[in-house]
C-alpha cells in the first residue's frame, strides 16, 4: 500500500505559504462565491414564493414583503462577504493571524514568538517574527518540524520530527529530537532524549509537559474577534432589506 501523497510545501521544507497557497485560496473562495451565488437563487426563488402564498390575501403592502423576500438571500450573501473580507484583513494585518481559510494556518503566541503551518496543523514551524512585516517568509530562530510543545513563561519546551515526509498523513508520529527555546535571548539548546530535555528544564524549574502543537494553535488562534464576526454575520442583512417592517406591515392589514 503506498504512502499518502506529500503536498509540495512540505515536502520542500517551506514554513510559509507561497504564491501557489494563495492562489489556492483565491480557487476556494471561488468555489464558494459560485455555490453562494446558486444557494442564494434558490432560495430567493423559494422565499418569495412562500411569502407569496401565505400573503395572497393581502392588497399593496404585500409588495415589499416580496421584494424584501427576494432580496434577503442575497443581500446575505453580499453581507457575509464583506464580513470575511473584514475578518480576514484584521486577522492578517492587526491580529498576524491566518484568514481561517486555505492551505496556511498562523498565529502569535504570548512570548513574542509565532506558529506557523501548511496544510496540516499537527507539524509546524515555531519562529519569532519581530521586525518583519506579516507577509514576510524571514523566520527568524525557526523551529521546523514541531509536533508536541510546552510554553513556560519565557521558555519553550518541544519535540521535533525529522522524519515528517515519511510520517505524513499518520497518527501518532514518533518525535526524534528535542529543544529548549529562551525567547528572551533567542537561545535554543537540542536534546537527542527526553530525559535530557527533563533534566534541563527542571534545572530552570520547568516542568516538561508537551501537548500536540495543534492544540497550541486552537488555543491561541481564536480570539474575541471571532465572536464580533460571527455575531456580524447573524444580524443586519433582515434590517437592510426590511424584513421586519415589511412583516409587521403585512400582519397588521390582514388583521384589520
Amino acid at each position: 500500500m503506498g504512502s499518502p501523497a506529500v503536498p509540495e510545501a512540505i515536502s520542500k521544507g517551506i514554513p510559509r505559504a507561497t504564491l501557489t497557497d494563495w492562489m489556492g485560496i483565491g480557487f476556494v473562495l471561488v468555489a464558494w462565491g459560485i455555490i453562494g451565488a446558486i444557494l442564494a437563487g434558490i432560495g430567493s426563488l423559494t422565499l418569495r414564493w412562500v411569502v407569496a402564498y401565505f400573503t395572497r390575501g393581502a392588497n399593496n403592502s404585500r409588495r415589499g414583503l416580496l421584494r424584501a423576500a427576494t432580496l434577503f438571500p442575497v443581500v446575505c450573501l453580499a453581507w457575509a462577504g464583506m464580513v470575511f473580507v473584514f475578518q480576514a484583513v484584521v486577522n492578517v494585518v492587526v491580529l498576524h493571524r491566518d484568514i481561517g481559510l486555505g492551505d496556511g494556518f498562523d498565529c502569535p503566541l504570548p512570548n513574542g514568538y509565532a506558529l506557523s503551518f501548511i496544510d496540516v496543523t499537527d507539524i509546524g514551524t515555531l519562529y519569532n517574527p519581530k521586525n518583519q512585516p506579516v507577509w514576510s517568509d524571514v523566520r527568524e530562530n525557526a523551529v521546523n518540524d514541531v509536533r508536541v510543545m510546552q510554553l513556560a513563561g519565557p521558555y519553550v519546551l518541544g519535540g521535533s520530527d525529522s522524519k515528517r515526509l515519511e510520517h505524513f498523513g499518520q497518527d501518532g508520529s514518533p518525535v526524534d529530537s528535542y529543544f529548549l527555546l529562551d525567547t528572551r535571548t533567542g537561545k535554543r539548546t537540542d536534546f537527542k532524549t527526553y530525559e535530557e530535555l527533563r533534566q534541563a528544564a527542571q534545572n530552570l524549574k520547568v516542568q516538561p509537559s508537551l501537548v500536540p502543537i495543534d492544540s497550541l494553535y486552537s488555543k491561541y488562534r481564536f480570539t474575541w474577534f471571532e465572536c464580533v464576526c460571527w455575531a456580524l454575520t447573524h444580524r443586519t442583512a433582515a434590517d437592510w432589506c426590511g424584513v421586519t417592517d415589511a412583516t409587521d406591515r403585512a400582519s397588521a392589514k390582514n388583521a384589520g
